[in-house]
């Protein structure tokens, strides 16, 4: 039987959608306890929100005469898109251009907060990412314990719309968890 309760949109968290923890940084176990300090909100992220693609890479054996006899898994993999907009968020521009490419210099009485970010090859760092959602009283929470930003897309510098980083985060497999990435649904519904 259809049920319209058991149907939720992905609305990040007043909080913040995404999070971005160090690889080790203790893990989730469910979607409403509070996360670990160690993850930092990565402020707001663009209106097309999170989108997470799994590709199964499948290969037909077939037997003389045509027929399909075995379907071999060649691949998987879990990935996560979304654009960053806190442009002058630090561990946001960590995130896209890598740890030890970002500076911070303090405010001082004659200038803002200063950041030099460094642009190369360096391969970028592996972190561990929480993505939270809420609709009415149900939530959703998605940990990748080792995430990596594989992918960054164009970065357009004009006035007429915000600058945004927009990301791909590869879910790399958790031996302990076995699972690329863990996804906890709470539908906020208890039990009297």
């Amino acid at each position: 039987m259809s049920n319209s309760a058991n149907i939720v949109a992905g609305k990040p968290l007043a909080t913040g959608g995404v999070r971005i923890g160090p690889l080790g940084a203790t893990a989730p176990t469910d979607a409403t306890t509070a996360l670990d300090a160690a993850f930092v909100s990565a402020g707001y992220v663009g209106e097309d929100g999170l989108t997470e693609t799994t590709d199964r890479s499948t290969e037909k054996v077939k037997a003389w005469g045509g027929d399909i006899v075995k379907v071999l898994q060649t691949d998987f993999s879990v990935s996560y898109s979304f654009t960053f907009l806190e442009t002058l968020n630090t561990d946001v521009l960590k995130a896209v251009y890598g740890d030890d490419n970002v500076t911070v210099t303090a405010a001082t009485p004659s200038a803002g907060t200063l950041r030099t970010v460094k642009i190369n090859a360096d391969v970028l760092p592996h972190k561990s990412f929480v993505f939270e959602m809420k609709d009415g009283d149900a939530k959703i929470r998605i940990h990748v314990p080792d995430g990596q930003v594989n992918e960054v897309g164009e970065v357009t510098y004009n006035d007429g719309e915000l600058i945004g980083y927009t990301v791909t985060i590869e879910a790399f497999r958790d031996t302990d968890l076995n699972a690329n990435a863990v996804k906890y649904i709470d539908d906020g519904k208890p039990t009297a």
